[in-house]
């Protein structure tokens, strides 16, 4: 339940239009919801600053109905990641402002004005094979009123694409840089640049990448100073720290 949802309930009891079994009534599912196979936590935009986000691999289409036919009736954005599009196919008419995005996999509805600082937060990717948890990041970035720059496909390999995209790089409260092969882009970017950085290894790569876990060793053993590491292929969880840094 969003502050916003809370502070209507209290209005119509101060003004009388409800009384306090009503109002009672109407937060009956604060601070969390059962829905028997998932209990919604109401209460954590109230907590945290953002309102629960959905993992949507491992659920039923039915049961990701269930949980955003509820989470929509709180009025905050919305945030599924790793959603398909049978998982779309069982949300989209629940609300026309849904939008399900397939390189990232997510499901999104924006609420909300302007960005929530000048600053922003740049996306960096090694390559473009990197794109997909890139935009996982971007996009939950976004959803929580970032203003974010792609700067795509300038990894080691060519890094003069890199330093010809310095200036803009530079200029980012947070950078979240993704690279899969030997994940060298955040190491680099951390002789280089001022804003604190979060690294995503990617599962991109040849066989001794073994699925990431060489670019997630390599991140997490940088000599660069300022450097942060998330799991493996995890877009939104970097894309979740950089807004909390964005916002400070």
């Amino acid at each position: 339940m969003s502050p916003e949802r809370i502070a209507q309930i209290l209005e119509r009891y101060k003004s009388g239009e409800l009384d306090l079994g009503g109002a009672l009534g109407e937060m009956r599912d604060f601070p969390f919801v059962d829905l028997g196979y998932a209990k919604l936590d109401d209460q954590r935009e109230l907590r945290q600053g953002y309102p629960e986000v959905v993992y949507c691999e491992g659920k039923s289409p039915s049961q990701l109905r269930g949980i955003v036919d509820h989470l929509l009736q709180g009025g905050s954005s919305l945030l599924a990641t790793r959603a398909s599009e049978a998982h779309f196919a069982a949300v989209r008419y629940l609300s026309p402002d849904l939008v399900f995005d397939q390189v990232s996999r997510t499901i999104t509805l924006r609420r909300g004005g302007a960005p929530i600082s000048a600053s922003f937060i740049a996306v960096v990717t090694a390559g473009t094979s990197d794109i997909p948890v890139a935009e996982e990041a971007a996009v939950t970035a976004e959803v929580f009123g970032n203003r974010v720059e792609r700067i795509y496909d300038v990894g080691v390999a060519g890094i003069h694409r890199l330093f010809a995209r310095l200036e803009l790089i530079r200029a980012a409260k947070v950078v979240v840089a993704v690279a899969g092969m030997e994940g060298a882009l955040s190491s680099v970017l951390g002789g280089l640049i001022e804003a604190p950085i979060i690294a995503v290894p990617t599962s991109v790569g040849y066989g001794a990448s073994l699925g990431g876990l060489s670019a997630l060793l390599a991140m997490l053993t940088s000599c660069a100073a300022g450097v942060s590491v998330v799991n493996i292929d995890n877009g939104f969880g970097a894309g979740y720290q950089a807004s909390k840094i964005n916002s400070l």
